[in-house]
C-alpha cells in the first residue's frame, strides 16, 4: 500500500500538547523486548533530537518573528516526543548496555541503508563508515564482559555478529580526508536524501551520547575508550553531514526533516512487535502528518516552491531493522583496508594519513588497543559471536 504524507492529515497542532501523565510512558523492559525494539527507540531518539536541533538553527537565522513562533510551536511538541521516545529506554540499563545497542543501531541501520541505497558514491560512504561501527560494537562489548562481567549477545541478541571490523585505531584521519562530495539536490532521488539524513543523525546522537557520558566511569581503560570512539564519532558526522547538498535551501531542509519524521514513524510502525511501542509510533506519526504541512505552508511562503518539487511522491519502502551479517561478512572480506584521500577512497595508507597516526597515538597503542590486552589478560581470550563462522579477513581470526 503507497502511503503520500502530502495527501494526509494528522492531529491538528492545537490538540497535540500532552500533559506529564500521558509522558510518563513506561520503559520497555530490556530482557524481554526485541532488541530491534531498541533499536527502533534509539533512532527514533536521534531524528527527533537533529529536527529540535536544525529548527533552533532555522530560528537562529531569521529574523521573522513570526517564523520563529511557528517553529517554536511545533518544535516544543518536537521536543515532547523526544522525551516520551527516548524515555521508552529502561533506566535499570548501563550506560555501557546503552552503548551497545547503540552500536548495533549503527551497525544495522547503516547496512541497510547502504544495501538500499541507488547512488554509488552515497552507497560506498555507507559501506565505509558502518565497518568503523562494526568495530566500535567489538571493542564496546569486550570492555562489557571486562567490567560488568556480563556478555553483549544479551543485548544484540543472535541478530548482530560481534568481531572485529576495520580496527578502531585506524579510523584516525587527517580532518581534511573526512569531507566528502555531496550529493546533487537537482538530480539525487529523494530516498537518497533520506538515507543521508537519517544515518547523519543517528551517528550525530551517538557522538552527543560518547561526549556525555564517557567521563562518567570511574574505571580509567572504559574513561579512554570512551574518549578514542567519542572522537571517531566526530569523523563520522563529518562524514555523513558533508553528503548533504549544502545548496538545499533552510525551507527544503525543513520539510526534509518533516518528511523523514513521518517515514521513519510509518516504517516503524509497519513492524513494531511491541502493542505499547507501536502506539507510540502511531500517534507521533499522525502529529508529524501536520508538523510536514505546517513546514510546506512555510516553504511556499518563503520559498516561493511547492513542496512537491523537492519530495517523493509517496514513501518508499519501509526502513526495515533486520540482520545484515552476510552482506557485512562481504564487507569485512573486501573493504577492511581502506582508508579516505580527499572525498575519495584508497587501498594504501598515505603521507596525510600516516602523520595523523603519528601525532594521535604518540608512539604508544590506543585504548581500542589495550582494552583487548586487558580483556585477554583477564580471560584469555577475544570476546566474539561468530554466529555464521570464522572471520571472512583470515587477519582477524582469533589466535
Amino acid at each position: 500500500m503507497t502511503f503520500n504524507p502530502l495527501e494526509q492529515r494528522g492531529i491538528p497542532l492545537d490538540r497535540q500538547l500532552r500533559n506529564w501523565r500521558e509522558l510518563d510512558v513506561r520503559p520497555i523492559d530490556p530482557d524481554r523486548c526485541d532488541p530491534y525494539t531498541r533499536c527502533r527507540v534509539i533512532t527514533m531518539n536521534g531524528i527527533e533530537v537533529e529536527a529540535i536541533l536544525f529548527s533552533h538553527q532555522l530560528a537562529r537565522n531569521t529574523i521573522d518573528p513570526e517564523v520563529k513562533r511557528q517553529l517554536a510551536r511545533t518544535r516544543y511538541i518536537e521536543a515532547q516526543q523526544q522525551k516520551v521516545v527516548n524515555w521508552l529506554l529502561p533506566g535499570v540499563s548501563s550506560v555501557l548496555e546503552t552503548t551497545i545497542a547503540y552500536e548495533q543501531v549503527a551497525v544495522d541501520l547503516t547496512a541497510w541503508v547502504a544495501r538500499m541505497e541507488p547512488d554509488p558514491y552515497l552507497k560506498q560512504a555507507y559501506e565505509f563508515g558502518v565497518l568503523e561501527d562494526f568495530d566500535h560494537l567489538y571493542r564496546y562489548a569486550n570492555l562489557y564482559e571486562m567490567i560488568e562481567h556480563r556478555k553483549a549477545e544479551s543485548i544484540v541478541d543472535s541478530l548482530t555478529e560481534v568481531m572485529p571490523g576495520r580496527p578502531t585505531k585506524f579510523h584516525h584521519r587527517d580532518p581534511y580526508d573526512n569531507v566528502r562530495d555531496p550529493y546533487d539536490k537537482a538530480a539525487t532521488s529523494p530516498l537518497s536524501k533520506l538515507h543521508a539524513l537519517t544515518v547523519m543523525s543517528a551517528e550525530q546522537q551517538t557522538m552527543n551520547f560518547y561526549m556525555n557520558t564517557g567521563p562518567t566511569y570511574m574505571e580509567p581503560i572504559a574513561r579512554q575508550l570512551y574518549q578514542e570512539i567519542g572522537l571517531i564519532e566526530e569523523e563520522h558526522v563529518t562524514h555523513y553531514e558533508s553528503l548533504v547538498d549544502p545548496g538545499e535551501t533552510w525551507w527544503e531542509q525543513l520539510v526534509n526533516h518533516e518528511y523523514n519524521e513521518c517515514y521513519l514513524y510509518y516504517s516503524f510502525m509497519e513492524q513494531e512487535s511491541d502493542p505499547q511501542v507501536k502506539a507510540v509510533w502511531e500517534l507521533h506519526l499522525n502529529m508529524e502528518l501536520e508538523h510536514l504541512h505546517t513546514a510546506c505552508d512555510l516553504m511556499r511562503r518563503y520559498d516561493g516552491r511547492e513542496p512537491q518539487e523537492v519530495l517523493a511522491p509517496e514513501l518508499p519502502n519501509v526502513l526495515t531493522f533486520e540482520p545484515n551479517k552476510q552482506y557485512l561478512r562481504h564487507l569485512l572480506d573486501t573493504q577492511m583496508d581502506l582508508t579516505t584521500l580527499g572525498a575519495g577512497y584508497v587501498g594504501e595508507a598515505h603521507e596525510r594519513f600516516e602523520k595523523m597516526q603519528e601525532r594521535i597515538h604518540g608512539g604508544e597503542e590506543p585504548p581500542s588497543e589495550r582494552v583487548m590486552a586487558e580483556h585477554d589478560r583477564m580471560f584469555g581470550r577475544e570476546y566474539r559471536v561468530e554466529s555464521e563462522g570464522e572471520h571472512p579477513d583470515p587477519r582477524m581470526r582469533e589466535k
